[in-house]
């Protein structure tokens, strides 16, 4: 299905008051300046297929939007959709350095970018894009990456995979000599083996297991993430889906018998947005062919709406 196709819904334009929803701003032709919004996916099942878990996640993208198009726009003008990049068959490593171009390209723009996936292996291509943005000239100040998850996404085996991103993130930047953190929220104690563990605290990971992620946690949490945003200059924020309790999305990979409350995840997110240190955010494992009454959609959409604000 053509894009074209996906941003299409109510018109209440004969009612009072600004009316206008999300598919009625959505730019397709053009290009995006300096301050505009940007929204892209990466359509790829490779990197879950690889991690032995349940495919669906290519179609996230064309979901997430069909579900974005009928939101009101809040304090949104305009946004542009830059369309999708694709992993044909298990060519993940091809798919990723393309998503890399067209993240360092936008983001060279000066635009905000919003990046749908896709499995976890977003997150690899997404911040090569990133680091070539930021870091192109030897310079570019600390990035913070902060990631809402499960899981710690931390695998050493290669080739890579949605459970290898953030091993891969951190071996590269030792190796360039980046000052990269990586703070991870939401792991679940029954979703990673005592070796990850291990290796988390090997590199010097920053973590919080979902049971300290519950509502009356939020003050402390919120504290424990301004101290991580106040101490960089720049924030990449990536959210699993499969952070959130498997009954409001049961459309991922792994659903989670417990996870982080929705609201709590949202107060975390708007506190990063706001933060005014924001680069890049993407959204990924959300698994369409798994989700059941378009609860999984629906919740993947409202976070992606609260990003998309300025």
């Amino acid at each position: 299905m053509e894009h074209a196709d996906l941003w299409s819904g109510r018109d209440d334009s004969a009612e009072q008051g600004d009316t206008r929803r999300l598919h009625q701003v959505v730019q397709r032709d053009g290009h995006p300046g300096s301050g505009d919004t940007v929204l892209m996916g990466f359509a790829c099942d490779a990197g879950v297929q690889r991690n032995h878990g349940r495919p669906g996640a290519n179609e996230a993208p064309a979901e997430a939007r069909r579900k974005l198009a009928g939101l009101p726009i809040g304090r949104l003008q305009r946004f542009w959709d830059a369309g999708d990049v694709s992993c044909e068959g298990d060519a993940l490593e091809a798919a990723q350095q393309a998503l890399a171009g067209r993240v360092t390209q936008l983001l060279d723009t000066g635009a905000r970018l919003v990046v749908l996936g896709g499995g976890h292996e977003t997150a690899w291509g997404d911040f090569q894009g990133l680091r070539d943005h930021l870091f192109k000239d030897g310079s570019g100040g600390s990035l913070a990456i902060i990631n809402f998850d499960a899981h710690f996404d931390l695998r050493t085996s290669r080739p890579g995979s949605s459970g290898t991103p953030f091993d891969q993130i951190l071996e590269d930047s030792r190796t360039r000599g980046l000052p990269v953190r990586y703070a991870c929220f939401g792991i679940s104690a029954i979703g990673n083996t005592a070796g990850l563990y291990a290796h988390a605290k090997a590199l010097g990971v920053q973590y919080v297991e979902d049971h300290q992620m519950q509502e009356r946690f939020l003050s402390e949490r919120l504290a424990e993430i301004s101290q991580i945003v106040d101490t960089v200059e720049h924030v990449y924020l990536t959210i699993d889906t499969d952070v959130l309790p498997a009954y409001v999305a049961p459309g991922v990979s792994a659903p989670a018998p417990l996870g982080v409350p929705l609201c709590v995840l949202e107060a975390c997110i708007q506190l990063i947005h706001a933060s005014g240190k924001l680069r890049l955010a993407d959204i990924a494992e959300f698994n369409p062919r798994h989700d059941i009454d378009g609860r999984t959609a629906r919740v993947v959409a409202r976070l992606v709406w609260h990003l998309l604000q300025p």
